[in-house]
């Protein structure tokens, strides 16, 4: 992975952290991430006339792609619905490096080296000791919390692996990208409104703004990933790309001014050497 790669991914990781902290907007989760996902729609309606139709081999990736986000958006809200910020994000998002390591290995031959491999392990300990941090039972998850929490990083994973194939036959990352967030954010208003009914538009409505800044977070980060993984190893890049629970911990200790615990220092030590491997990797 070059430098100019390894950059961008973490600015990617900085921007998924950014939008994530915006859900916290005091609607029901699914309606949080709705807004969001349609705030991407909008800004990908835009891009869509300077991008050509995706290439024919391109489609069934997107199509795929598209019912593995829904899933995801749709565990995550229940996860968060049920479960601890603090818990649930770093256990949806550690998990899945492993999981596109192990895939990426078996069905498409994506080796990283044996730093990278050493790198992704770290990211994965540190990420999932700050999920479980100790201080006794008030500290363990729910089991419904649990497995919503996996079954979110089990789309994760398939996604991840969805797309950078997708972007790779596609040949335009960023065509892929546009695309791939046009078609999801309909998706997802598509399924809010089979959930909720149509009751749920008006108060998207009313929040407009924060679904337009967290819409280009969100495609921000993304098509700086999908970019990435044509230029090195999937498993590397969303891997790297979990680094955004380092971030999401920043953002809460300097803007919401959460306490920052000894166990998670310890954890976030082991993510920053899980980086520096990757890089060297």
């Amino acid at each position: 992975m070059t430098t100019p790669v390894f950059l961008a991914v973490l600015a990617s990781a900085l921007m998924h952290a950014s939008w994530n902290a915006l859900v916290k907007v005091g609607l029901d989760r699914l309606l949080s991430i709705s807004l969001i996902q349609v705030g991407c729609a909008i800004f990908a309606l835009v891009g869509v006339a300077f991008v050509p139709l995706p290439h024919a081999d391109a489609w069934p990736w997107l199509a795929a792609s598209v019912i593995l986000h829904i899933g995801y958006n749709v565990f995550l809200a229940r996860a968060y619905r049920v479960g601890d910020l603090g818990q649930i994000y770093p256990i949806a998002r550690g998990c899945a490096p492993l999981l596109v390591t192990l895939i990426g290995i078996g069905l498409l031959s994506d080796h990283p080296s044996s730093l990278g491999y050493a790198g992704i392990g770290l990211l994965v300990l540190g990420i999932l000791c700050m999920a479980f941090p100790g201080g006794g039972q008030r500290h363990r998850l729910e089991h419904a919390s649990l497995i919503n929490a996996l079954m979110t990083s089990m789309f994760i994973a398939g996604y991840t692996l969805t797309d950078g194939s997708g972007a790779r036959a596609n040949g335009d990352a960023l065509g892929y990208v546009i695309w791939l967030f046009l078609l999801n954010g309909f998706a997802m208003l598509l399924v809010l409104v089979a959930l909720n009914g149509t009751r749920a538009l008006p108060q998207l409505g009313r929040h407009w703004r924060i679904g337009l800044m967290g819409g280009a977070l969100s495609l921000g980060a993304y098509g700086v990933t999908i970019w990435a993984m044509t230029m090195a190893p999937i498993a590397l890049v969303a891997a790297l790309r979990e680094t955004s629970v380092l971030f999401a911990i920043a953002i809460g200790v300097i803007w919401l001014k959460e306490p920052l615990r000894r166990e998670r220092l310890l954890a976030g030590g082991l993510i920053l050497a899980g980086v520096a491997l990757t890089h060297w990797g």
